[in-house]
């Protein structure tokens, strides 16, 4: 006798979970731990927390819940707008960037489309092709980075988005503006360009995108922005994508009417406003990216140069390295099934952190 999963679409039954960052309450159980004494540097959280501010907004908030939230995130709409100087038309809200992607995978694929993205580039772009039943298109990474060209060579009739992370995760590669622009004026205007900006927040002046000026030339861009990095909201689950009304208007078709919770959406707002804790974030990442990669080359281990909040090195026999690390109350991120078999990646943390885990790090090592 079949059942309902027997049925099961292949493609859904092919999918291989996402598999996230370690919890430290995980950990603590698994390892017999005291969780205050485990740091996790697995998940390019913020160090800093949450700003105070929207810290603030989520307890005015909480006042309301009994009711549904705003389905078309008003006040928080009106905040991006002023803020990245669009127009309301312009933009889809998700329960995270992750929501973003699958939105645009739902609204653009189908069985017997395509979809290109970079080897070592971000899971999610493989996990909601395949939910779509389209054909993910895997294009070589030069340098651990995307190869435009390569990528643009790779579009045929049958392809209907290209996904793009600028900077990468997880290894943290950074495309110049110019070649990013140039790529984009030779895809065809059929298919849909999505740009991941997740880590944007992070990078200094002269490499921050300049890709929301560009929707008014490519009606085919589609830019993915969270603020589950820099701006600290990792827990409440809030992104959005700014793109033309027309992209817009089919992947909120699509969108779940509440997929931004109220809590999510004031905090949002308040965090979007607060550019002195964003700058402070920013600031703790570039002196931790010094701290970390200073200490790897000190360990004699070679790492990516990265423009995100994490950097990946390179490690003998990393999934043993990562399993000690564990013992010992440190949670890196295994980077095996991006390819990277002998990688780990660890997130900028606070310095007594970061400290920490070099400390244990090294200390493995010596061991042997």
């Amino acid at each position: 006798m079949s059942s309902p999963c027997d049925l099961a679409p292949s493609n859904i039954h092919a999918i291989a979970p996402y598999q996230p960052g370690k919890p430290i309450t995980e950990l603590a159980r698994e390892m017999g731990l005291a969780p205050e004494s485990i740091i996790k540097l697995a998940s390019n959280e913020n160090p800093l927390g949450v700003s105070p501010k929207a810290y603030e907004a989520m307890q005015d908030a909480l006042q309301d819940i009994a009711r549904y939230p705003d389905g078309n995130s008003f006040a928080l709409r009106d905040c991006v707008c002023r803020k990245f100087a669009v127009n309301p038309g312009q933009l889809v809200f998700g329960n995270g960037s992750n929501d973003i992607l699958e939105l645009a995978a739902r609204a653009f694929l189908a069985p017997g489309t395509e979809a290109v993205y970079s080897q070592h580039a971000f899971a999610v772009y493989a996990l909601v092709t395949q939910a779509t039943g389209a054909q993910g298109v895997v294009v070589p990474a030069r340098d651990f980075g995307h190869d435009l060209p390569a990528m643009l060579a790779a579009i045929t009739d049958k392809t209907r988005v290209v996904f793009i992370a600028n900077p990468n995760n997880p290894t943290g590669t950074l495309l110049g503006k110019a070649e990013l622009r140039d790529f984009l004026s030779k895809v065809p205007s059929s298919v849909l360009v999505v740009l991941d900006e997740a880590y944007d927040e992070y990078l200094s002046a002269e490499y921050k995108s300049e890709a929301i000026g560009w929707l008014a030339e490519f009606d085919n861009l589609l830019i993915s922005r969270t603020l589950s990095k820099a701006y600290g909201l990792a827990g409440l689950r809030v992104g959005f994508g700014l793109a033309s009304t027309a992209i817009a208007d089919l992947m909120n078709r699509v969108r779940q009417p509440f997929n931004v919770n109220s809590v999510a959406q004031a905090a949002a707002v308040a965090a979007l406003e607060d550019e002195a804790f964003v700058e402070r974030s920013r600031a703790l990442n570039q002196a931790g990216m010094v701290q970390i990669t200073r200490g790897l080359e000190q360990l004699g281990l070679s790492y990516i140069p990265s423009y995100g909040n994490f950097v990946s090195f390179k490690v003998s026999e990393a999934g043993a390295v990562y399993q000690k690390l564990l013992q010992n109350g440190v949670i890196v991120r295994p980077v095996a099934a991006y390819e990277m078999p002998d990688y780990l990646r660890v997130s900028i943390g606070l310095f007594e952190e970061n400290a920490r885990f070099l400390q244990v790090l090294g200390e493995i090592l010596n061991k042997g």
